[in-house]
Parts: C-alpha cells; structure tokens; sequence
C-alpha cells in the first residue's frame, strides 16, 4: 500500500486494522476474488481503504499481471492487485450492470443498474484495462464487441460512509438528460462496521460506473495549448461558462436550494481564517499581506449572498472535457478529497465553482510563463480573454439574476489562491509564484484603496528565490 499513489499518508509504514471482506463469485476456476476493507489507524483521522485482490495458481499467472503481483501468502498461490486482474474487473463489470449482492463476513456489496444497456454486453466479450495517472482512485475503462459504448468504473480506494456526491449528483444529473455529464451506468455500494465508537455501521459508496469517452482531452490539455501557441480560447472558454451554468441551474432543480443563514457565514469565516493561518504559518511572506487578505474576506462577508445549492465543488480544467460533437462535459463531482464527506454533500455557494475555473486559467498561464517568461504579457493577456469570456458565458446562461464580479467572488478566489500557496510550498516550490502573483492581483483588484504591499513583497521574494 505506501508504494500505491492512492495511499494517501505517504513516507511511512501504515497500521492496518481489519474492518470487513467479501467476496464475487467468478467463472474461472482455481480464482478467487476478495475484497477487504482496512483502517489505516497512523493517520488522524484514521483512513479506511478498499484493497480488492484476485488469488490465483502461480503457475497460472499471466506474465502481463507480473508488474501487479502483491506477493504469495501460501506456497503456489499468487496475490495480484485486482483491478488489473480480469477476473475482478469482469465480476465488478457484473454488479454494476446487472446487480446483485455479494456477501461476506462484516458486510454486503451490493449493486445498482442506472441503465441495462451494458447487461448483454458485459456478459459477452469485453477488455478491460486500468486508467493510469489517478492519484486517490483507481479507474477500469471497459470495451465491447458490437454497438455498445465504453464504460469507465472508478473504484473508490478511500471509502466513508454517505453517498459518495459523484454518484448521487451524475446519476440524478444523467436522469434530468443534462448533456454535461457522462451516462450513469451503476454503482455499488456496501455497509461495514465504522471504525468508530459513536457510529459503528453504515453504508457507503464503493464503486461507481458511466459512460466512456475514448480519445478526448482534457479542458486542461486543449487551454494549456492554446496558451502555449498564443491561439485564441476565448470561444471555447465562452462555452465552458455556459456549460459550467447550464449544470448549475440542474443540479438547483433537482437538489433542494436555501437561502444562506447566519450559521454558513460564520463557517465560511471561520474556515479562511484556519486556511489563511495555515498558509501564513508555511509561507513566511505571506504574514506581510494578512492584513489585506482579511479585508477582502470582510467585505464577502457583508454584502448580500445567493441561495445555497449542491455544486461540483472540486471544480477546474482537469474535471471537464471536450467531446466531439457534444462540447463540454463535467466529469468527477466527488468534491474536495480531502474534506469529509458531509461537508461535500451540503449545499454550497455556486460562485466557488466559478472562482475553481478562474484559478485553473491563471495556472495556464502561469506554467506557461514559467518556461517561457519571455511570454509573460502574452500569456497575462490569454488569462484575461478566457477570464471574462468565461463570465460572460456563465452570465448568459444563467440569467439576469446571477451576480458574478463582487466582494463573494473576489473573496472566494482568493480563498483559493491562498490554498494554492500552501499546496506549491509543500509539491512544487517552483510554482509558488503562480499563487503569490494571483494573491497581489486580487487584493489590488478587491481593495484598490489598500496597498497590497504585503502580498507585492511575498511575490518578489518568491521570484528571487
């Protein structure tokens, strides 16, 4: 598990606990499928993850799954990461597409079908192979034989009890045809003991299935090289706002909406503040512009906010895509990762979705000016296009009664910004500029009466170094 990109407390040995298993029946003879959920209990809070493994003769492992060997618990038989096994890939394919229930000691896993489509297909020939690159999932993309369309099955590694939102929001989103989101295909989930005391059972999500694109890119890769060729985006960025606001008004027809209440500003407040502590405790030069970050917060927090709803909450170029024929599509509203799951499944200020897709411009530009500062106007100038192209898609979209530019947004964004600067400081020093700058930018935006000094001596002291 610490050598998995998914294991999230890397650089150290984890203490695992038993929690549950189950297994999934399977026609090849001399196979196992397993899957076990275990408590890593050195982190805090404690991280429950979900290992499936196939075991099988070791004289019959193909040489193809010798890369995912986990090792060999007794003599002549093999452990294999089962994901890459078509053995557990073809039984997870069966649960979501058909249903079913599969049992074990501790739990049950149980699947749901949003679309029977894929049944007959799946029983019939089909390949199946591992997403790469994933960092807190691990991803099975599916082909058939004949008509029927590819399938994509994320397997959640880190698993909580609730409704994963990438779930509940796709599939109602796939049953209101909004033509932003893949088709929902299925989804499993399962019930467990909690490792903890004050809730010791629930159920939660485990797996969730839809609709593939194969050959497409990423919102990231097709406006990264746009800015890289200084080729215009401000069309494709005009549709992005339209599409991003076209899912918006969706989810708040089919997700209850309500007006903000006292209690959210105070958690709002409340959670700049710890972010911003954060981040001024790890990014020294960043105590020098306090002052004025708390002074955009302030401003946010007196005027007059929009009524709360479910949004993607995790929101930036890499989670859209641009399909041939159908424009963009909005892919993993799992929300933010780290948060727990019942701060993601609340409803929240669309406007943080909004303020996501901005920062995701600025670092376009911002990785392209890193290796060409020679371009640093140009790129400054692309930012800007997409910027307000982006706004005034959104605002045609979603009606007279939305207010973009304001205290809300400015605040929102550089709320983010101010994240950025603690993930650069610990990843990527050499990016922390992209995050210094944007912070300046924004206060002398905000607060054109307040000299943003601080945040100004933070940015040039982080592009000396």
């Amino acid at each position: 598990m610490p050598r998995q990109r998914w294991y999230a407390a890397k650089g150290r040995r984890p203490h695992l606990r038993y929690v549950a298993s189950w297994d999934v029946p399977t026609s090849e003879s001399g196979v196992r499928v397993r899957t076990v959920l275990v408590t890593d209990d050195g982190t805090l809070p404690a991280v429950t993850y979900q290992v499936p493994l196939v075991a099988r003769a070791t004289a019959s492992v193909p040489s193809a799954l010798g890369p995912h060997v986990i090792g060999h618990p007794d003599p002549g038989t093999t452990l294999i990461d089962g994901p890459h096994d078509p053995a557990y890939a073809t039984a997870l394919l069966a649960l979501v597409t058909s249903g079913g229930v599969a049992h074990g000691r501790h739990t049950t896993a149980t699947g749901h079908t949003v679309s029977s489509a894929h049944a007959t297909a799946a029983a019939d020939a089909h390949t199946s192979s591992v997403l790469t690159g994933e960092q807190s999932n691990t991803s099975i993309r599916y082909g058939f034989d004949g008509d029927a369309s590819p399938v994509i099955c994320k397997l959640y590694r880190q698993v909580h009890h609730g409704r994963n939102p990438d779930i509940e929001l796709n599939v109602a989103l796939s049953e209101a045809r909004s033509p932003h989101v893949p088709r929902a295909v299925g989804w499993v989930e399962g019930d467990w003991p909690d490792p903890t005391p004050s809730d010791p059972a629930g159920t939660g999500s485990l797996a969730f299935a839809q609709q593939y694109f194969p050959d497409v890119e990423d919102a990231w890769r097709v406006a990264l090289r746009a800015a890289a060729g200084g080729d215009d985006f401000g069309g494709a960025a005009f549709d992005l706002g339209a599409a991003t606001a076209d899912v918006h008004r969706s989810l708040a027809h089919v997700f209850p909406v309500r007006e903000a209440a006292p209690v959210d500003r105070a958690a709002l407040r409340e959670a700049w503040q710890r972010r911003l502590s954060t981040a001024v405790a790890e990014v020294g030069p960043l105590g020098q512009a306090r002052r004025a970050i708390e002074a955009v917060y302030d401003r946010a927090l007196d005027v007059d906010w929009p009524a709360l709803q479910r949004i993607h909450g995790d929101y930036h170029l890499g989670q859209v895509i641009l399909v041939p024929g159908r424009g963009w599509v909005l892919l993993d509203f799992e929300g933010e990762p780290l948060r727990p799951m019942p701060e993601r499944v609340r409803p929240d200020l669309a406007l943080r979705d909004v303020a996501g897709m901005l920062r995701s411009f600025d670092y376009v530009a911002g990785s392209v000016r890193l290796d060409h500062p020679d371009r640093a106007n140009a790129v400054r100038e692309w930012a800007a296009i997409a910027r307000r192209s982006f706004l005034s898609g959104y605002a045609d979209r979603a009606g007279t009664r939305t207010t973009l530019a304001g205290p809300l947004l400015d605040a929102l964004e550089l709320d983010k910004a101010v994240y950025e600067a603690i993930y650069e400081s610990r990843s990527r020093p050499a990016w922390i500029v992209i995050p210094l700058r944007a912070i300046e930018r924004l206060i002398a935006d905000a607060t054109p009466d307040l000299p943003p000094e601080g945040a100004q001596s933070a940015s040039s002291s982080s592009a000396s170094s």
